[in-house]
């Protein structure tokens, strides 16, 4: 058997006609049982963006206002303590309202608080 080099299957390769080549293409498939074809790589399916902002926040009481039983209510709906300790978390302001709570959440607690007068931002 002579051998070829891949000089020679190069030199065939630039003289060969397209007819050729395909041929060349389906007895190699035919023979090793291979395909060549080019895989399909199927898409995940994309999903929306997602806010590059954190995913949960601390809400902080920065400020009371002018109506600051409105607040001492506001805070006691939001994080369900008593009336004293409520009014002990409002005069010790900045205070953390909630830790770690999701963004929309924080959002709705915050709107709850300016409503009733009061200053608040996220950390």
């Amino acid at each position: 058997m002579a051998t070829i080099t891949k000089e020679d299957i190069l030199a065939y390769l630039d003289e060969a006609t397209i007819l050729d080549l395909n041929d060349l293409v389906k007895a190699i498939e035919e023979k090793y049982g291979v395909t060549a074809a080019a895989p399909v790589a199927v898409a995940a399916p994309v999903e929306e963006a997602e806010p590059q902002g954190p995913t949960s926040v601390t809400v902080v009481l920065s400020a009371i206002g002018d109506t600051k039983v409105a607040v001492i209510k506001a805070v006691r709906a939001i994080t369900g303590l008593g009336l004293v300790d409520a009014k002990k978390l409002v005069d010790s302001t900045p205070a953390e309202i909630k830790k770690d709570v999701p963004t929309d959440e924080a959002e709705n607690i915050k709107k709850q608080l300016v409503e009733a007068g009061a200053t608040v931002e996220f950390k």
